[in-house]
């Protein structure tokens, strides 16, 4: 069975260097009707659980570590046995939201991970945060972008651990050298395409350099 992209959208709050917002995250699930990975875990483990409806979880990916998209990660590998992944730069990050609880492997740019017969390769992104990835999936067409890139531009780079230059080069050198049919399926937000984004990001890389 081909793997698919199974979507949900949980509510909860960010916060960061103070402040707390209330969001709307994008919870991605690939896999086919056995097994799959859980593309950032965020807020709701419960609501997640559900839509996996009793497929085995091979892993929760975490694209960043901002509490927003971790702060469920724990319950769900508990509740399923899934290691936890996450790049290792963004470790100061994790410990601020889970400092008892350490992730259980760590991604690496060009890394594979294989589910449903789907490779999907680590991109390492930073800019957003140090320790960013996006998921490529080349045979679905997709990449996951987490906050690296959004309908309408880049991710924010106004808080701790952000650099504007540092995403813009991220963006330029690792995405925009993507199929612009490839599908943009972000951390927050609607689906886009490389194509459809990359005039506009050509404007962010000429205000960013």
């Amino acid at each position: 069975m081909t793997a698919r992209i199974d979507h949900l959208v949980t509510s909860g709050t960010f916060s960061l260097d103070g402040g707390t917002w209330e969001v709307d995250n994008n919870v991605w699930i690939v896999g086919d009707d056995e097994e799959a990975i859980v593309v950032d875990a965020a807020h709701d483990a419960d609501a997640i659980l559900a839509a996996l409806g009793g497929r085995t979880l091979r892993a929760v990916v975490c694209t960043h570590a901002h509490n927003d998209h971790i702060d469920a990660a724990p319950a769900l590998a508990e509740a399923t046995g899934a290691p936890v992944l996450l790049h290792p730069d963004d470790l100061p990050l994790w410990k601020q939201t889970h400092p008892g609880r350490a992730p259980d492997g760590e991604l690496a740019d060009g890394q594979t991970l294989t589910v449903a017969g789907t490779a999907l390769t680590v991109l390492h992104t930073p800019g957003h945060a140090p320790g960013a990835i996006c998921l490529h999936a080349p045979e679905l067409a997709t990449v996951l972008t987490g906050d690296t890139l959004f309908q309408g531009g880049p991710g924010a780079t106004g808080r701790s651990f952000s650099d504007f230059p540092t995403i813009i080069d991220s963006v330029r050198d690792r995405l925009l050298t993507l199929p612009p049919e490839t599908l943009v399926r972000p951390g927050h937000g609607e689906t886009t395409t490389i194509g459809v984004e990359a005039p506009h990001l050509q404007e962010w890389i000429d205000r960013g350099h």
